[in-house]
């Protein structure tokens, strides 16, 4: 691909994260076309020029009907079609926060059907709040996520009240396991998948912060890459220019540019 990847967008009905995450997309090398989910309903073309969609964090249609339904389900009714002639042709698909949400209501992830069928969701956090601090991942190399290649730990922000990967079907889990569909864990102070807060802020199985499709093309998550990008967004910055382990850059954009190496070789 010579020119810059394009990658489309939703907005508006609450979602917030706009700005962070097109500047994200911009410093990986992507051009970013933001549309507003009302117009993209009426006009599902805009689907057919790009090669990567992002669903964004905030807080769609206030979470009514728990976090994600409602947006998922206008997206599924006008868009379904468009959408899974995306996905079957190789577009890629980022999901972050209420995002990663509304793509296991949607049924895009854990992405082992054809069809657009919801087969897991985010619950409320076992605690019962809001949490908003840091975590730290930990990231399976073994796994087909293209965002998470060449990854191994990283500390981001999360910002949610309903984060809990579940699903009552342990065989479905197990088959998310074995397939390498769990990119990404946290962390607990020895490095080891965190079961119990605060290290696990929502009491996800298998300490999952996020799944992808077993195409690694489809990818979800509750920590937010976006709110990373420049050194000085972590909180112990000062700290770490001190010691002199300040990165050149924030590590969330790891994600993007991962995804924009990934389209560009395609």
């Amino acid at each position: 691909m010579t020119r810059k990847p394009r990658i489309l967008m939703l907005t508006g009905y609450g979602l917030n994260c706009e700005d962070e995450s097109s500047r994200a997309w911009e410093l990986a090398g992507a051009e970013v076309i933001r549309q507003h989910l009302q117009d993209a309903m009426e006009d599902p073309s805009g689907l057919r020029d790009v090669q990567g969609l992002m669903f964004i964090g905030g807080f769609s249609f206030g979470d009514h009907m728990t976090s994600g339904h409602v947006f998922a389900h206008r997206v599924r009714h006008h868009l379904g079609d468009e959408l899974r002639t995306f996905r079957d042709r190789g577009g890629i698909v980022l999901g972050v926060c209420n995002g990663f949400q509304i793509l296991t209501k949607l049924g895009l992830l854990p992405g082992f059907e054809p069809e657009l069928k919801p087969a897991i969701s985010l619950m409320q956090n076992d605690c019962g709040r809001f949490q908003n601090y840091w975590v730290t991942l930990g990231f399976d190399p073994k796994s087909p996520c293209i965002f998470t290649r060449g990854l191994d730990r990283l500390d981001l922000p999360i910002r949610h009240g309903e984060g809990k990967v579940f699903t009552p079907d342990k065989a479905l889990f197990e088959r998310i396991r074995q397939q390498g569909c769990i990119p990404c864990r946290y962390l607990d102070d020895r490095g080891q998948s965190a079961r119990k807060p605060p290290a696990n802020p929502n009491g996800s199985l298998d300490a999952a912060a996020g799944l992808c499709d077993p195409s690694g093309r489809v990818f979800g998550l509750m920590p937010h890459p976006e709110a990373y990008l420049f050194p000085e967004n972590h909180p112990q910055w000062d700290r770490q220019k001190t010691q002199g382990t300040l990165p050149e850059t924030g590590g969330g954009l790891a994600l993007f540019k991962n995804a924009v190496d990934y389209l560009r070789a395609a």
